[in-house]
This record gives structure tokens, sequence and C-alpha cells, in this order.
């Protein structure tokens, strides 16, 4: 719903500067500030906007692009109401004002804040999350770029293996396991003199039962390539500066996932009346099968708002489950939607696909989209917007995972197929 607001204020955000426009209900422009980025900047851009709107905070509302950080804090905590664009939005809003493609920051800050006059149902009102959920949030996205920097050094792993000392990688094939780094360290190059006692202890310290230790001893004395002099040396010198990283790497992922369990398990603990819905939203994605805590932790931080207004449609198109339809005549086309948030994507593939080894119900509805001839990503996008909508039916109703209610005779037969 469209509120009304006496002044309207556009902020564009540089690297280290606001520019920003205040406009009045009928366009007119009241005043323009640049403000540094700084608490004494953005404390006076706050005085600035209350003075020019007489200290009624209600009567005022701002526009930016970039829904977080220190200034869109700052404006919600002085009770100033915010609100944020997609960047793309706001190129075609800015169209209107030039057609010569012109851009500049006061610029865009005029066209933020008189969009906001004309369009407001186009920008979404900027809510604060509760203190848990902006932590899970930092935590998740931690957890994702951590993930990334351990596969990049893992893939480097891998290729000064194959370059000199390919017997490793028959025992693990992606070259990401803490035991196979303990036993570089003790076999650094082919040919060694590794004892089997040795293979034993860092096999049962890892509990490692898929090969045994005289396979591994066997697997490490085939014959080594034939190299250049110095090359095998060198290439072991490379991978024993890359194993203390991905041991760091490993340790901090380990601390991550112990500190967003931490925070899911406050979050699951029962609070007093009216602190917040998150607190029960937690409890029931959890009960829900295939989801585990870092995906519960990415739901919850990444479609916080969403799940706060059981909000369905703004939910899947947010994760990019709902596709997008093409139509113009007699053609139409429906596509995979690619404008969503990327962690929350990868979150929901992760959990169609571990539904399906936990829930019987999800395995059957799989298999059925893929016999109508779905690809499997495509099946894969089906069972989310499916078990996105049991989420959001199990949010309203505030109850937890029961695969009883859904039909014992149906699961029964799911299960025996």
């Amino acid at each position: 719903m469209t509120q009304p607001f006496k002044y309207l204020a556009g902020i564009d955000w540089a690297s280290d500067s606001y520019e920003v426009c205040v406009v009045d209900a009928n366009g007119s422009v009241l005043g323009k500030k640049h403000v540094e980025h700084s608490g004494d900047g953005i404390r006076q851009c706050i005085d600035w906007l209350l003075q020019m709107a007489g200290g009624d905070a209600s009567s005022i509302a701002v526009a930016i692009e970039v829904p977080h950080g220190a200034m869109v804090e700052s404006l919600i905590e002085n009770n100033l109401t915010v609100f944020a664009i997609n960047p793309k939005q706001m190129d075609r809003f800015r169209d209107r004002y030039t057609v010569a493609g012109a851009k500049d920051d006061d610029l865009d800050a005029f066209v933020m804040a008189d969009s906001l006059r004309t369009d407001q149902p186009c920008f979404h009102r900027v809510e604060l999350d509760e203190p848990a959920i902006i932590r899970l949030r930092e935590l998740s996205r931690m957890e994702q770029d951590l993930q990334k920097d351990s596969n990049r050094l893992a893939n480097q792993l891998w290729e000064q293996l194959r370059r000199y000392y390919p017997q490793m990688l028959k025992l693990s094939p992606a070259a990401d396991e803490v035991w196979l780094w303990d036993l570089l360290e003790s076999a650094p190059l082919p040919g060694g003199t590794l004892k089997l006692a040795k293979v034993k202890a860092i096999l049962r310290a890892h509990r490692i039962r898929r090969v045994t230790a005289e396979q591994v001893l066997e697997q490490l004395r085939q014959p080594a390539l034939r190299l250049a002099p110095g090359a095998a040396e060198a290439a072991s010198e490379h991978v024993q500066m890359l194993l203390p990283r991905l041991r760091l790497l490993q340790q901090q992922r380990e601390a991550t996932a112990r500190r967003i369990r931490q925070i899911l398990d406050e979050l699951c603990t029962a609070q007093p009346e009216g602190q917040g819905r998150e607190h029960r939203d937690a409890e029931i994605l959890l009960s829900l099968p295939g989801i585990g805590p870092v995906v519960a932790a990415t739901m919850l931080a990444e479609a916080s708002q969403p799940l706060i207004d059981r909000d369905y449609q703004a939910l899947r198109n947010y994760a990019g489950a709902a596709p997008v339809t093409r139509r113009s005549g007699k053609r139409k086309v429906i596509v995979m939607r690619y404008a969503c948030n990327e962690p929350l994507r990868n979150a929901l593939y992760h959990w169609s696909r571990c539904s399906m080894q936990k829930d019987a119900r999800a395995k059957q509805h799989y298999a059925e989209l893929r016999q109508r001839g779905h690809s499997h990503g495509r099946a894969l996008r089906g069972l989310a917007d499916r078990n996105l909508a049991m989420l959001m039916s199990m949010l309203k109703s505030g109850t937890l995972y029961d695969p009883a209610r859904r039909g014992s005779a149906a699961l029964a037969e799911a299960q025996a197929s």
C-alpha cells in the first residue's frame, strides 16, 4: 500500500560519501547535501533531514539502492522510513529524466527521491532484523566464502598432485580430505619409506574404513612419473605450502559451523511472548527433512522478510524457484529465473537434493517430474517450489513437520515403491 509522505529523500551511496536530495510532495527540490561516510557525517545528515521535516520523522521517507549498511541502520534507528530499490529498476527510472544516458551521483539521488514520490509500490520497505538473524547472515555468508576458498586451494592441490604424484589421487580424487593431507606430510614424494604402522595410525585417527593400510601402501608404491630433475621436489614444496592454508580454512569452517549451530539452538529455545517469530521459524525449518544448519541459517538470513510476511510468492521469486514466462503473440516460453538471491538459490538446491534422500514423498514427486520429461535441474526446482509451499503452510499454522499429517497411505505406497 502507498503511504503518503510530505518529504522524500534520495541517497546515492559512493565508496566513501553520499549524495542526498530532498523533494516535497509536488516534486520540487528542497535541498541537496554531500555527506561523508563517517559517524559525524551520517549524524549530520540525519539531523538535516529531521530539521527539514520539522522534527517529524514520520513525514519523511528515504530511498536508497543498498538496503543495508551504517546509513540505513542509522536512519531506521532514528525512526525514518527507508525504502530500497533494485539497481536495474533504478536504471529504468533514470531514463525518464535523460534520454542521453547521462549519469552522476546528484542525478541518481534526485531520481530516487522523485521516483519514490511517484512510484512507491516499486520500492520495498527496509526493516531491521533481529540481532541473531544479522549474525546468522554474516556467518552463513562467511561459510560460503570459506567454502569457495577451500575449493580453490583443493583444486590447486589436485593440480600439483596430478603433476607429480597421481597415486595420491587414486585415494582421494578431489584432494580435499584431511586424512590425505596427513598422508602427504608423511610421504611428500613418491617412492618414500612410509611405514605400515604410520598409515594405520592416520586411517584410524580419521576413521577411514573404505581402504586398508595395505591398499594405501600398495597404491603409493606404484611406479612414479618420470620428470625432469627437481620437478617433483618443486611440486612437493608447493604442496607443503598449500597444506597449512587448507587446514586453516578447515578449522575456520568448523568454527563457523559451530557458531551457526549455537545461534540456531538459541533461536529454537522457547522465548517469551512477543519476542519475534524468527525463534519459532528456526525450529520449524530444522524439522523439515533435508534441511541442515547451514541451509536453515541461509534461509533465515537471506529470506528473513518473506518468511516474516509469510509471503510464498515473494519467497519463491527471491529464491529462483518460480519460472519466468515470456509471451509475445503466439510465442510463449517458460525459462529458469536467473534474477534471484544466489546464496538462497543454492540453499534451496541442496535442500531439494537432500530431501529426496530423507523423505519418500519428495523422492516420489521428483520421480514423477522426471517421468514427465523434466531435466534434473527442472525437477529439483519443481520439488523446491513444492517444499516452499509446504514450509509456508507450516509457518502460518506454527506446526512442525510431521510425515503422518501428509497421508499415511500415500506415504506407505511411496516407501514401498
